[in-house]
């Protein structure tokens, strides 16, 4: 599977760029912390941690500084909007002229941006009422917590959070003659839109934004060979492909041979949000720390639970590999490969900006 959305709206999603958890996507501020507000501990004091994540890494790096923690920012991708594209534009209007008689979202994100999109152009609550008949799946809770936000009901989730699995779920369905509208995370179609196509329908890609290059490819550079040198404790991660391209630039610089091995013996912890975004560390041998809730604020709590056990200094603390973790069971089906039952659709909210808990 090549990189999704950010998992952390992400979502993770980036994503995506979707992870286990709670539908909705991301904390308020006050639930990750900000610089104004009180210390909390000193349980990271003296710990430098890398942040490899563009997406709100002011808050998380908020949240790690306010028990101690010294943060270096050095984001492995950036997030491209498209918001004005005029092709997206386009097609929103067309799917309000014809509403679509079925909707993938496949991350956060991307919900929420389309819609804030379509509210810029005074389309947001056309393109809602629109959408009120269509089906609607979702690549993950993220990104069905988005899509209850602005109002949509949702009808199934992926599980895991990706897009094969969706493929499975409409296997032998016939969508001859249907409008399926995609909402495409930043790494592209995932082979989704072939899939439904082959299947007889008329696809609707929705292109939101795209992962591009580094801002700074210096700091990615120089926070790899920091890794590799001992130079910092942890290293975290919340989008598949900003995982992906600091592990590839760890490879570049020749590092990635002593970055696993500081690893294995518990000098660095390589945190991220789920399973989706710790792919490519276990795709390399290397294991990840993951909260069991794939949400911000639970991986701060992870981060400083395990470095302040003792975690990155040496005294041989392992992390936890993926296969290793517990999963929520609301997403984790007992045979993973099985295709996971219709769910109730949930109530859309009042107003776009209510929750509807997942329980």
């Amino acid at each position: 599977m090549s990189p999704g959305a950010a998992d952390v709206p992400a979502s993770g999603e980036h994503g995506n760029p979707a992870e286990h958890g709670n539908p909705a996507e991301h904390e308020t501020p006050a639930e990750l912390g900000s610089p104004a507000e009180r210390r909390l501990s000193g349980a990271l004091e003296g710990r430098r941690i890398v942040l490899a994540v563009d997406r709100r890494a002011d808050d998380l790096a908020a949240a790690l500084e306010r028990h101690g923690a010294e943060v270096q920012h050095a984001p492995a991708l950036s997030m491209i909007p498209h918001v004005d594209d005029p092709q997206l534009l386009a097609r929103t209007r067309a799917l309000i002229a014809r509403p679509a008689q079925m909707l993938v979202a496949t991350t956060g994100v991307g919900m929420r941006a389309w819609f804030e999109a379509a509210a810029a152009a005074g389309l947001d609550d056309l393109l809602r009422d629109a959408c009120a008949g269509t089906r609607v799946l979702a690549r993950g809770p993220k990104a069905r917590g988005a899509a209850q936000r602005v109002g949509l009901a949702v009808d199934w989730v992926a599980p895991e959070g990706t897009s094969a699995e969706i493929i499975e779920h409409l296997r032998g369905a016939d969508l001859r003659g249907r409008r399926v509208a995609v909402q495409h995370h930043g790494s592209g179609a995932d082979a989704l839109d072939a899939c439904l196509q082959d299947r007889g329908a008329r696809v609707i890609a929705l292109n939101v934004y795209r992962w591009g290059p580094p801002r700074d490819p210096a700091a990615v550079r120089g926070s790899v060979r920091s890794a590799a040198d001992g130079d910092v404790d942890a290293v975290l991660f919340t989008a598949a492909p900003g995982t992906e391209n600091w592990l590839a630039a760890a490879e570049v610089e020749g590092a990635l041979g002593a970055i696993r091995e500081r690893v294995r013996t518990g000098r660095l912890v390589m945190a991220a949000v789920g399973p989706l975004t710790a792919g490519p560390l276990e795709a390399r041998g290397i294991p990840a720390l993951m909260p069991v809730r794939s949400r911000m604020g639970a991986l701060v709590r992870a981060v400083v639970q395990e470095l302040s056990d003792g975690a990155g200094s040496g005294c041989g603390t392992e992390a936890v590999p993926v296969s290793d973790i517990a999963q929520p069971r609301d997403f984790a089906p007992e045979d993973p490969r099985a295709s996971v039952p219709a769910q109730p659709r949930d109530r859309a909210p009042d107003r776009p900006d209510q929750e509807v808990s997942s329980r």
